[in-house]
């Protein structure tokens, strides 16, 4: 079945209540852990079956953000998701308070109940208008992003496909992408610095009404996060100042010889004088040159992605009204991971096609799973399949990029190694805003650039007047959208760096411990999943500095400057 025959009825919210209340007073009713058992997994089918039909509006008004009926059935979803939310958590404070909670333990396991720890920790019936408010907002985000028009040498764009000339070898063509990127943003500055401000008092009220100090513990819970908490990242983020950020100066004083620029700015985003390694054809040639890759990988990767071809489960293509990004998301009356992505011609294409894979095809080794909330891991697990299958695709590197391949892996790696800094930035900056929530519009913008320089000293943003008060952070949904989340991209690549460094010692160790990561879904927290892959935890001291030493090793093999 393809996916434009997956057919959205809007759910019948009474009649999905109504549901809710006999499972409950059942619940409450049952004579011991196997009826209980029966109920949850009846309630799992029940969660299933609306978060189909909320994946189905969200990815239809994702690829069209201009469709009426799906715009219309987003903001319906928007303001029924936590209403039954609210069902979903007076049913989950039964089941954490069962007088048969050993045996339930032993059926569901023992992190399932932590999950349900952290999400009645972090949900309650009075925050539900708080909540809707909180999605409003973002999706008012995201329809402002898709808006951009932009008009530059005799086309129109949106941000996506604006990427080519703020890569292009052309150093003056570069320059003016992005002021024309940064004169859009500062067209919508009150919008978006309204926007913000909205969903930071939004948050902090919901916090504090839940009884905490400030929206930081309540957005660690509301990820899931069960087994660390921001002590343990702020200590990570002093890793990255000291260990990484050295480092990644020492990789920008490389580029500026091997560009032959003495004084980068932020626009000289090229890696090399030759261009940036671009995939040699287009969308359709692309996805061929996957389906020979996955093939050749392992039985698991082909029979997957020729699922995800066969079932038409792969969106690419950049068009107008498309919301900005990729993702990759679940149906689970499917049973189908979706990919969504926006191809603009640079190697970023390539990137998406084995990231989001990594995401999709870890999804459909757990698949089966009868709990919802354990198909994916937490957001920083999930990363590290992302992140991993790029590095994975390396052998097949050369058939998408050619005479480039080298480049590729040169710009892939110290790309890879670069971003630890500016995903740090992310966080601390967040965790700054929502430590401090009555911040001013522009305390906030300085605030960003006063830890930009911290985490990214060498940026420059020459006549770009809008980028240096502090305004970059407005491109980045994540930090509207999902707070707390970003920090989570630079976990998982410290974790994906270890599965680099062993692929190249050992494949065959390496694919089988990640697959097996893989089927292990969401059925344990973070700390846990990385002792059972037997990856070193980024929160111990030490850990970065010893993983990227190979990484710099490889690097230093490289001549760059003749690439």
């Amino acid at each position: 079945m393809k996916f434009q025959d997956y057919v959205y009825q809007r759910p019948d919210v009474d009649a999905i209540k109504q549901k809710y209340v006999a499972f409950t007073e059942a619940f409450k009713a049952a004579k011991d852990a196997n009826e209980q058992t029966e109920i949850i997994k009846q309630v799992f089918g029940l969660i299933d079956e609306v978060d189909t039909m909320y994946q189905l509006v969200s990815i239809r008004y994702s690829l069209n953000t201009q469709d009426d009926f799906y715009e219309a059935e987003m903001n319906f979803m928007d303001e029924v998701s936590p209403e039954l939310q609210n069902y979903v958590n007076e049913f989950n404070k039964l089941v954490y308070a069962s007088p048969f909670k050993p045996e339930l333990v032993n059926v569901f396991g023992q992190h399932y109940f932590n999950q349900l720890e952290v999400s009645l920790q972090s949900f309650d019936e009075k925050i539900i208008p708080l909540l809707q408010e909180e999605n409003k907002l973002n999706s008012k985000y995201s329809k402002v992003v898709a808006s951009a028009q932009i008009e530059f040498d005799g086309g129109v764009y949106n941000l996506s496909q604006m990427s080519p000339f703020t890569q292009s070898k052309d150093r003056e063509t570069r320059h003016r992408a992005q002021l024309k990127i940064s004169e859009f943003f500062e067209s919508k500055e009150a919008e978006l610095d309204d926007i913000y401000d909205q969903l930071v008092s939004v948050r902090n009220q919901a916090a504090q009404a839940l009884g905490y100090a400030n929206f930081v513990e309540l957005g660690y819970k509301r990820l899931g996060r069960t087994d660390y908490g921001s002590k343990e990242v702020k200590a990570y983020r002093e890793q990255i100042k000291r260990d990484v950020v050295p480092f990644v100066e020492k990789l920008v004083a490389r580029k500026a010889k091997r560009l032959g620029i003495q004084d980068l700015k932020s626009y000289d985003t090229i890696s090399f004088l030759s261009g940036n390694p671009t995939p040699k054809g287009d969308l359709d040639w692309q996805v061929a040159q996957a389906t020979t890759m996955y093939k050749a990988l392992s039985k698991e990767t082909d029979e997957f992605f020729t699922f995800m071809k066969d079932s038409g489960l792969l969106e690419l293509d950049s068009k107008k009204g498309k919301a900005g990004g990729g993702y990759c998301t679940f149906i689970p009356g499917y049973k189908a991971p979706f990919i969504f992505a926006n191809f603009n011609g640079t190697s970023h294409d390539v990137d998406v096609l084995t990231h989001e894979a990594g995401h999709a095809f870890q999804v459909y080794q757990s698949r089966e799973f009868i709990n919802p909330m354990q198909r994916f891991p937490g957001y920083e697990a999930c990363e590290i399949h992302s992140m991993s299958m790029e590095f994975f695709a390396w052998p097949w590197v050369p058939l998408f990029f050619k005479e480039d391949a080298q480049k590729y892996y040169f710009s892939h790696l110290s790309g890879a190694i670069s971003f630890l800094p500016y995903g740090a930035l992310v966080d601390e900056f967040q965790h700054e805003i929502y430590e401090n929530p009555s911040m001013s519009k522009d305390e906030r913008k300085a605030t960003w650039r006063r830890l930009e320089k911290q985490y990214i000293p060498s940026r420059d943003y020459d006549d770009d007047k809008f980028m240096e008060k502090g305004t970059y952070w407005f491109r980045q949904g994540h930090i509207f959208q999902s707070p707390f989340y970003y920090i989570d991209y630079t976990l998982a690549q410290v974790c994906a760096f270890q599965y680099w460094i062993r692929d190249h010692k050992d494949h065959q160790e390496a694919w089988s411990s990640y697959v097996d990561l893989c089927k292990l879904g969401g059925s344990k927290g973070f700390v846990a999943l990385m002792k059972d892959a037997k990856l070193d935890s980024p929160f111990e001291d030490g850990t970065i500095l010893r993983t990227i030493q190979p990484l710099e090793a490889f690097l230093n093999t490289i001549d760059d400057t003749k690439l």
